[in-house]
């Protein structure tokens, strides 16, 4: 019995969900393989994965890592973007054929998507947008929502083509990707919430303080834990930033991991901040700390709330997926968001010091309590099993 996953490259977040549930189906004697690309590929080459390098796609990025819409529609322009897109099919529709699976995995993949289905094996898409939804100008607010429309239409139908699509997040109260998840009632048959991704569970690990002390910080002293997701262009901006803001704040223990899956484990210090390229114990610091400061990335966000962990979100400029989480989290009071442009070290300091006294660990806390009982990887897996 086999599985293949054709996994979008852009970022970790995607090929970070899916590498637990191969996992898991290892486990069970399932052969899996991937394709990918960008840093997607790199780490699932570094989980030691039979990986395939597909042709890449992405969006153009600003250099302080903001979306760049304009740019992205202009160039590479429809035209060599469908060209791209072709050209992804044909690749997986290579890859696939010689592999030959009994189920077919997409994460936010069209062309795995459109492959499966040709070659007639089932497909089963994981995705945290069911909708995309165009960055809003004044100038040009109908024709974005006349774009939003179009693209609800045209790429809900492609996503539905699947068997399934199931959707790594929390049913209602706390969802977090709810702009994005305008499902029309045409698909509610075949799509489904099933609850985050999350391969340790915190009560696999020890308490907070003992983590604390395991990890070398003083366990009277908050710890604040600052993962930074998204492509590399998108995170190089902000890690310069934080960085120069958190050597200033002596008051905390801070730890900031870079995601660079092919980077050195070993730490480097500057004042009271611990850099890592790559963290291998992310849950560990995930439990140990007392605040997360991070981009507004969809498994960042879950995996904090399951963790009881109120957040400081950054959202990536024009991303709206992004901008829209962050206030989700706002909303249900588990967190801030602090827009790009004006962080500086007050701001910040002013966040950190809000989220600790401001009744956000309570609220985080109590969250997480009614949130421990969806298990995303689990129901993923065992939906994989039937099809097998």
């Amino acid at each position: 019995m086999s599985v293949y996953f054709g996994v979008c490259g852009i970022g970790l977040g995607h090929a970070g969900r899916c590498i637990p549930i191969a996992e898991k189906l290892k486990e069970k004697g399932i052969d899996v393989v991937f394709s990918s690309y960008g840093n997607g590929l790199n780490y699932i080459k570094e989980k030691q994965f039979n990986c395939k390098k597909a042709p890449s796609i992405g969006f153009a990025v600003k250099t302080d890592g903001g979306v760049d819409f304009r740019q992205s529609t202009v160039n590479p322009g429809p035209f060599i973007a469908s060209i791209k897109v072709l050209r992804q099919i044909a690749f997986e529709l290579m890859a696939i054929g010689n592999f030959q699976p009994k189920v077919v995995i997409s994460d936010s993949r069209v062309s795995t998507i459109v492959a499966s289905k040709v070659l007639k094996i089932p497909c089963i898409t994981i995705l945290n947008q069911f909708k995309i939804i165009i960055p809003r100008r004044r100038r040009f607010l109908r024709l974005c929502r006349l774009m939003d429309a179009a693209a609800l239409a045209l790429i809900g139908r492609i996503w539905t083509i699947s068997d399934y699509v199931l959707i790594p997040d929390y049913p209602m109260p706390y969802t977090v990707s709810l702009g994005n998840l305008e499902i029309p009632p045409v698909y509610s048959k075949k799509v489904f919430l099933v609850g985050p991704i999350v391969p340790v569970k915190p009560e696999e690990l020890p308490s907070q303080r003992e983590l604390k002390e395991k990890l070398g910080h003083d366990p009277d002293k908050p710890l604040v834990f600052a993962p930074i997701s998204g492509s590399l262009k998108e995170r190089r901006y902000l890690i310069e930033l934080l960085t120069s803001i958190f050597m200033e704040l002596d008051e905390y223990n801070i730890v900031m991991s870079k995601a660079n899956p092919t980077g050195t484990q070993a730490p480097f210090k500057l004042g009271s901040l611990t850099v890592y390229e790559w963290l291998n114990n992310r849950f560990e610091y995930l439990k140990a700390c007392d605040v997360v400061v991070s981009r507004a990335g969809h498994g960042t966000i879950t995996q904090s709330m399951f963790y009881g962990k109120p957040m400081i979100l950054i959202p990536t400029p024009n991303h709206t997926e992004q901008i829209g989480n962050a206030s989700r989290i706002e909303e249900m009071g588990l967190g801030l968001t602090l827009e790009q442009e004006k962080l500086t070290r007050d701001s910040l300091q002013n966040a950190i010091e809000r989220i600790i006294n401001g009744g956000f660990m309570e609220r985080s806390l109590e969250a997480s309590r009614e949130l421990k009982q969806y298990d995303g990887c689990r129901k993923i897996v065992s939906i994989i099993e039937d099809f097998l």
